[in-house]
């Protein structure tokens, strides 16, 4: 969808920005909308393992709209601009994903939400929907977020920035630049110890896995631009920069919608803790401990056990006690 030029909060411009969408049901049959944010360097599918017949989010009794976060590599980025490719790509930051997926609502008539459902950067959008839009968002999902991204977030994405630009074909997206980004985003930072352990008793087992991972990634393609980029956008969020509001725990008091966050006892990238307080400063909030083992990646489709625990939970904070068309 085509959002024309979109100005960005820290005073630049995207020129010719759009965003790449997925619609699972029908807009016109009058259900509830449910809008689902990307992760960080992921994109609309993130949140498959939720949406389908009979699951948390199932299309015959709402409607989702799954969006592709800017600079993602789908909707507009360093990677995909022409008119601003690469480094002359303005700065962007949460809240302009935020808003430009408001702006694709309006262009889509869609005038109310009943959620908005994300993980890791995406419960971040999230949290933020509810903060700039109150009136407009009725419940939230917030898996593994954070309201304000910690030092120790960002500890993680200079690393992985650094990790990547050492890498000499790193600026034309030499796919030997992941090689050890994989093993520390994919692995260190989004499972735990206790993971590894269980899994793996023999070194060579371990290799042959980042190995995998390495090739699997690169077949992928994605720009070392565009995780630049986002990861910027991940370091600087704070729900309580947005305009009218001073500090983060007065923005999240300020949240009407219903809310409900779950973290795992133990995450490596977004940590657990920070979701417990964001959960505490939000008036309406249920906080849910998500039992895995798995870490930043407990909310995704690699735990099955996770996905049946988060299924059944989100099912019944959004359906069991609301009222839906």
């Amino acid at each position: 969808m085509s959002l024309g030029d979109f100005p960005t909060e820290m005073g630049g411009c995207i020129r010719d920005a759009f965003l790449s969408y997925v619609i699972h049901g029908d807009l016109q049959s009058g259900r509830p909308v449910v809008l689902c944010p990307s992760a960080i360097a992921s994109t609309h599918h993130r949140l498959d393992f939720l949406i389908g017949k009979g699951m948390a989010l199932d299309p015959s009794h709402c409607t989702v709209i799954a969006v592709d976060a800017l600079g993602n590599g789908l909707s507009v980025s360093p990677s995909n601009s022409q008119s601003q490719p690469r480094d002359q790509f303005p700065f962007i930051s949460v809240r302009d994903m935020v808003n430009s997926q408001s702006q694709l609502l309006n262009l889509l008539g869609v005038d109310q939400v009943h959620a908005v459902v994300g993980a890791s950067m995406g419960g971040m959008q999230a949290l933020q929907w509810a903060v700039s839009e109150p009136q407009r968002v009725h419940h939230v999902v917030a898996m593994t977020p954070m309201a304000r991204t910690t030092t120790w977030a960002r500890l993680m994405n200079e690393t992985s920035r650094r990790v990547l630009q050492a890498h000499p074909g790193w600026r034309d997206d030499d796919p030997q630049a992941w090689s050890a980004w994989v093993p520390l985003m994919q692995m260190i930072n989004s499972r735990t110890p206790d993971h590894w352990d269980a899994l793996y008793q023999e070194i060579s087992d371990l290799l042959n896995d980042i190995d995998e991972r390495v090739k699997t990634w690169q077949k992928q393609q994605y720009s070392v631009w565009d995780w630049l980029c986002q990861t910027h956008a991940y370091d600087a969020h704070d729900v309580g920069t947005t305009p009218g509001h001073n500090t983060t725990a007065s923005a999240l008091t300020s949240i009407c919608a219903s809310t409900l966050i779950l973290a795992p006892p133990l995450d490596l990238y977004n940590p657990a803790e920070s979701a417990h307080w964001a959960a505490q400063h939000i008036q309406n909030c249920k906080f849910i401990e998500i039992p895995s083992r798995w870490g930043h990646q407990s909310a995704s489709f690699a735990d099955a056990e996770s996905v049946f625990f988060l299924a059944q939970h989100i099912h019944a904070f959004l359906w069991e006690t609301s009222n839906p068309t």
